[in-house]
C-alpha cells in the first residue's frame, strides 16, 4: 500500500515510538531477550557483522591494512583502507561516506544540508525507478548525459517531447518500438535511432524480455523537468 503523497508529506518526522507507541492504549509490551538490534546506522552493521582478528568487518571488495574496529561497504569497486581505527567507509553508486563510528548518526545533518543547498542527491538516487522500469545515469557533463534505460516487458514511456535536448538511443538487448514524429520504428539489438529536439516520441517494449538501451542526451538543459507529456498510460502529467 502506497500512501498519498500529500498525506505522507503532512506527517511529522517522528519515530513510531513517539508518534504511536507512547499514545496508544491498543498495544501491549512484553519483556523478551532475543538479542535485538534494529540496525539503525552503519555502525550498527559493524555490531552485528562477523569481524576479523582486528575487529574489522566489510561487504564487497574491500582491502584493509593496519585497520582496527572499522566497517566498510563497497557496491562496485575496490575500497582500500590504510591505518584507520573506528571508522566507517561506505561507497555506493550515489556517494561516498567516511565517518568515525561514533559520528555516523550525523549523516542526517548531511542530508539536511544537501536539501538546503538544493542538491539532487537529497531526493534522487543515480538509479531512478519509474512505473515502466528504471534509468541509471552513467555519465554527465556540460551539455550531455548518458543513461542506461530498462523498460519492462509490455511497458511504455509517455508520448513526449523536449524543448532543450535531443536524444540518441542504442538498443543493447530486447526489442524497442519507437514512435518518432509520424514514424513508428522497430529496433533490435545493436540498432539505434536519433530523436531531434522538439519531436514527439515514445519508447515501448513490445517483447517478453526487458528492453535495455543506452540513451545519450545532448542540449543546453538536461533536467528531468524538460518533459512535455501528451499521453501517458500511468496518468502522469508534464
Amino acid at each position: 500500500m502506497r500512501l498519498q503523497r500529500e498525506a505522507f508529506l503532512a506527517c511529522p518526522s517522528d519515530s513510531i515510538d513517539y508518534a504511536v507507541m507512547e499514545k496508544t492504549d491498543a498495544a501491549a509490551v512484553l519483556a523478551v531477550d532475543v538479542g535485538w538490534n534494529d540496525v539503525g546506522s552503519w555502525s550498527a552493521l559493524w555490531d552485528v557483522a562477523e569481524r576479523d582478528a582486528d575487529g574489522n568487518a566489510w561487504h564487497g571488495d574491500v582491502m584493509a591494512l593496519e585497520c582496527r574496529d572499522s566497517y566498510a561497504w563497497s557496491e562496485r569497486r575496490l575500497v582500500a583502507m590504510i591505518g584507520l581505527d573506528e571508522v566507517v567507509v561506505v561507497d555506493t553508486e550515489d556517494a561516498v561516506l567516511v565517518a568515525r563510528k561514533d559520528k555516523v548518526q550525523q549523516v542526517k545533518d548531511v542530508v539536511a544540508r544537501l536539501k538546503r543547498e538544493g542538491r539532487g542527491e537529497a531526493v534522487l538516487h543515480r538509479k531512478v525507478y519509474r512505473p515502466w522500469g528504471a534509468y541509471d545515469s552513467i555519465d554527465m557533463g556540460e551539455r550531455f548525459q548518458v543513461k542506461r534505460i530498462t523498460v519492462n516487458p509490455g511497458a511504455a514511456l509517455s508520448l513526449q517531447m523536449h524543448h532543450h535536448r535531443a536524444e540518441h538511443w542504442v538498443v543493447v538487448s530486447g526489442t524497442a518500438r519507437v514512435t518518432r514524429g509520424e514514424e513508428v520504428l522497430l529496433l533490435s539489438e545493436n540498432q539505434s535511432t536519433y530523436i531531434p529536439l522538439g519531436v514527439k516520441h515514445r519508447l515501448e517494449n513490445p517483447g517478453k524480455v526487458p528492453l535495455e538501451l543506452i540513451e545519450v542526451q545532448s542540449g543546453s538543459y538536461l533536467g528531468e523537468d524538460d518533459i512535455v507529456r501528451f499521453e501517458d498510460v500511468y496518468g502522469r502529467k508534464a
